[in-house]
């Protein structure tokens, strides 16, 4: 009879893949580029997370990308206001 305060271990297998020639861990999944984001390293804690978080904003991104975001919400903006038919004509002086 078991003892029911005592927990059973599970066990535990050497098991190599068959066909595996190579070094480290073959279930671990990584994609190829996850060590050039800044995201996919998980950063445990409130201030490892907010100077990672400045230091995102410190760099610089791509200059044409800010522009095309830009003009992306403009023209969405404008495509908002044509279909709740605003009126553009209160911002003119008669």
């Amino acid at each position: 009879m078991r003892n029911p305060l005592k927990l059973r271990k599970n066990r535990s297998y050497d098991y190599t893949p068959r066909y595996y020639k190579g070094e480290g861990n073959p279930y671990k999944i990584e994609h190829k580029l996850d060590k050039f984001r800044t995201t996919a390293h998980s950063t445990k804690g409130l201030k490892n997370k907010f100077t990672s978080a400045m230091d995102d904003l410190q760099t610089e991104g791509d200059k044409n990308l800010k522009l095309r975001f830009w003009i992306i919400v403009a023209v969405l903006l404008l495509l908002f206001l044509f279909i709740i038919d605003f009126d553009l004509s209160i911002f003119v002086n008669p």
